[in-house]
């Protein structure tokens, strides 16, 4: 009697199984761009914000955050920036988009006066969307 040791394999000798190496290779370099990425998405500027007990929104892919600390110092995003400068850089970060959400950070120190300043330089410079941005209350209602 004979005996067929790989049924595999047709007549032409090739095999019919899928290879998924390339596949966990790619897997694995997207795992390790993405682990890379991710810490760079985020703000730095440590802000104390008040909390809030309204529901989260969602996050838009890149957001742009304009940030103000307890000394009265501007931030878009990690950079420091004036008054005077603080247009041109968010034009720059929205690339001239004006419908674009600009995400408000002040904390909670600074003083209403300095904060409506500022938003009123934003509506001046055509900003209408502006979000508030503010800690979430561990509470839950």
């Amino acid at each position: 009697m004979a005996m067929r040791l790989n049924e595999n394999l047709d007549d032409n000798g090739e095999m019919h199984e899928i290879n998924v190496t390339p596949f966990i290779d790619v897997m694995l370099v997207l795992l390790i761009i993405f682990m890379v990425a991710a810490p760079l998405a985020t703000v730095d500027v440590k802000v104390n914000l008040p909390a809030s007990s309204s529901q989260p929104q969602p996050r838009p892919e890149k957001p742009i955050y304009l940030s103000v600390k307890a000394d009265n110092s501007l931030f878009v995003g990690n950079d420091p920036v004036t008054e005077e400068t603080m247009i041109g850089q968010l034009d720059a970060a929205t690339e001239g988009k004006k419908d674009t959400t600009i995400f408000f950070r002040a904390d909670k120190t600074v003083d209403y006066a300095t904060m409506m300043k500022v938003m009123d330089s934003l509506r001046q410079a055509g900003y209408l969307k502006i979000g508030l941005v503010g800690e979430e209350n561990a509470k839950a209602k």
